[in-house]
């Protein structure tokens, strides 16, 4: 068996496009992307795409890092190296936050952060229906699909529930573990060759 076939991205046809997940190849090095999984708030060809990292939680707390989400148990995720001293929100409230950006059926970006605390210190909006991150990823104009072309990432899908209801430490494994068994050997390979 040849061991760097099993780790060759094939196409599986799926395009990236708002709402998809990019899941990064297994011997990726870098801090943010090393086995992360993204997922695209918006993709356009010619002007660029950006996403938030969704699988790498912070070891913080909104509550200790925003005085106005003081009512907010849940943690804080890296979301990316770009504006990475900005905090940005994804959540399944819908129409309750004005100025909301449908990604997905039942998942939306931002909105109106007024409405967003008065939803906190009542207790409706919460860990179960928000998410918070930290910075974001960007790519320029051609960028993205350059890199799927040098086989940096993968496309997949998301639903709801498995943003919300999968721990973030097993989001990569379980993704790759979705695409079959030409990338079984992803989830053996150690994060680090000295692991060997």
């Amino acid at each position: 068996m040849d061991l760097g076939e099993k780790f060759v991205i094939r196409s599986n046809s799926l395009e990236p496009k708002q709402g998809n997940i990019l899941i990064s190849e297994p011997l990726m090095k870098d801090f943010h992307f090393g086995r992360s999984v993204i997922l695209l708030i918006d993709h356009e060809v010619v002007e660029g795409s950006f996403g938030i990292i969704i699988n790498k939680r912070m070891n913080v707390n909104v509550s200790h890092v925003v005085d106005v989400f003081s009512d907010f148990e849940g943690p804080i995720y890296l979301g990316g190296p770009v504006a990475d001293s900005q905090l940005f929100f994804i959540h399944t409230l819908g129409d309750l936050i004005p100025e909301s950006y449908p990604i997905i059926d039942g998942l939306y970006w931002g909105g109106d952060h007024k409405t967003l605390t008065t939803l906190i210190n009542t207790g409706i909006a919460n860990a179960d229906n928000v998410r918070f991150y930290l910075g974001y990823a960007g790519w320029e104009a051609g960028q993205l699909i350059d890199e799927l072309v040098r086989n940096t990432w993968l496309v997949g899908s998301i639903s709801v529930d498995e943003l919300f209801n999968t721990p973030p430490e097993m989001m990569w494994p379980n993704f790759v573990e979705k695409l079959g068994e030409p990338y079984e050997m992803w989830n053996r390979f150690p994060l680090n060759f000295e692991d060997n």
